[in-house]
């Protein structure tokens, strides 16, 4: 519930193409984001006991690596001192606060196949190391078996349905740009038994969500994608042409909703790149043009003659306004981008040294000239390695707000290099996490946080709630 009380609002769609029930869907739904956070918590906790017991798997109190969680922005938690106060309130040490969407635990039940499944990966987490260096799991703190009892109804996907009667599992919620930003791999499983086409999302750009979920889930799940839809808009491009800022919560420049062609050709650059992410893994793109209130058709236009200058499907949308009818020519589109043969691949091999994974995508899906590893990323990656962990995927933490990793640098930005500032690894998730930039695990709420419009009306309903 961070960025729906935060930032962004709800996240099941709008109009007439939404998800419902909205208010649920968006707040405690099955309780399963809770079940998360009481399973990441119970570990840590059975941690902090463990040290106050004596400590008898030699865990070195400045490289604990697993921290609490809860579902709030929260940034005073960032950082914290925990086990103040008398020698019964536990062993003093420095941790901190994630949100229970960036939890590993959440990474782990998005991406297990079972119950089983899950059991195994949450006893392969990584909760600290020995001054050897030394990784010490949840398993060896005899943890794992009680987080998946607390797991045990989570791992059921949820059932809901569009305003057109549509079937939609709901399942899981990794951040999309910290954690690998997909549905669950249960979830697809499940729905890709029945029906003619499913459709599953991956959070953000295609640089992020669109990487992960060829990188990371169809190693897991053993599908692959027929077709990958781009989802752009008008207000997106004109954005990435550079010549508009616009600032979350804060009301759209006037220049920006002007009927302006050359802005998004100008900006297209980016779309332009998105496209290329998706053909560099043999996947066809078909490109949505989300239509809003205010565009005009001389924009639509622009962004259709960029996909045709590259070989690709593309179709305005006004699902929006007019429901399932409105997206009738994308379905179309996609119907027939998946009947082509495509040659799936994954950008990497298993096998390649971690620097060398986050270099290639660095360099060949975010345009980057190389990569900066910071004293401390780089020792934490030797480690990595010495402990066996160099055949996971890499999971790269950074801004959705551009290719870079700056959120001012639109387009495609050229002439700069990834900075890579920390580095964690989900061993249970399966994959290394490189943290760049000033990307943050618990974000904080803005000046005028969405928390502050929402409430119950005079009939007990929920309004506020976008």
């Amino acid at each position: 519930m961070g960025p729906t009380f935060g930032i962004k609002g709800g996240a099941a769609g709008g109009g007439y193409s939404q998800v419902v029930p909205f208010e649920r869907l968006n707040l405690h739904l099955t309780g399963d984001m809770h079940a998360v956070t009481a399973a990441h918590n119970m570990l840590a906790a059975m941690l902090d006991n463990h040290l106050y017991h004596g400590n008898a798997l030699r865990l070195d109190l400045h490289d604990i690596t697993w921290r609490r969680v809860l579902d709030t922005n929260d940034r005073a938690l960032r950082n914290i001192v925990a086990g103040l106060g008398s020698r019964q309130d536990g062993v003093p040490r420095q941790t901190g606060f994630d949100i229970t969407a960036a939890s590993e635990v959440m990474a782990v039940l998005a991406l297990s196949s079972s119950l089983r499944d899950m059991r195994e990966r949450l006893g392969r987490i990584v909760v600290g190391y020995t001054a050897a260096g030394e990784p010490v799991t949840a398993e060896q703190l005899k943890a794992a078996g009680a987080m998946t009892v607390i797991m045990r109804d989570a791992i059921k996907p949820n059932l809901l349905q569009t305003l057109e009667n549509t079937p939609v599992l709901v399942h899981t919620g990794p951040f999309g740009n910290i954690a690998h930003g997909n549905s669950s791999v249960v979830a697809d499983l499940i729905g890709i038994h029945t029906g003619d086409y499913l459709i599953t999302e991956a959070g953000f750009g295609a640089d992020m969500g669109a990487e992960r979920f060829f990188n990371i889930k169809c190693r897991v799940s053993g599908l692959v994608p027929d077709a990958a839809v781009v989802v752009t808009t008008v207000r997106a491009l004109k954005v990435h042409s550079g010549r508009h800022r616009a600032v979350a919560g804060k009301g759209l420049p006037p220049g920006l909703l002007a009927e302006n062609p050359g802005d998004v050709l100008a900006g297209a650059v980016n779309l332009r790149k998105q496209i290329e992410n998706v053909r560099l893994h043999g996947v066809t793109p078909v490109v949505a043009i989300n239509a809003m209130p205010g565009d005009f058709a001389s924009e639509h236009a622009a962004i259709a003659e960029v996909a045709a200058s590259m070989g690709v499907r593309c179709a305005v949308t006004t699902h929006f306004a007019d429901g399932g009818r409105g997206a009738a020519a994308l379905a179309e589109a996609v119907a027939e981008a998946a009947s082509e043969p495509s040659e799936f691949a994954f950008l990497y091999p298993a096998q390649a040294p971690i620097r060398e994974k986050i270099e290639t995508i660095a360099t060949l899906v975010y345009g980057a000239d190389g990569v900066d590893y910071s004293p401390a990323a780089a020792r934490q990656l030797d480690t990595y390695e010495k402990n066996g962990f160099g055949g996971f995927p890499v999971c790269i933490a950074k801004t959705h707000l551009s290719l870079s990793a700056d959120p001012a640098l639109t387009g495609a930005p050229a002439g700069w290099r990834l900075p890579v500032r920390e580095v964690r690894a989900s061993a249970g998730a399966g994959f290394i996490y490189p943290i760049c930039g000033d990307m943050r695990t618990m974000p904080g709420l803005g000046s005028h946080p969405a928390a502050e419009r929402i409430d119950i009306d005079a009939d007990g309903q929920v309004v506020g709630l976008t």
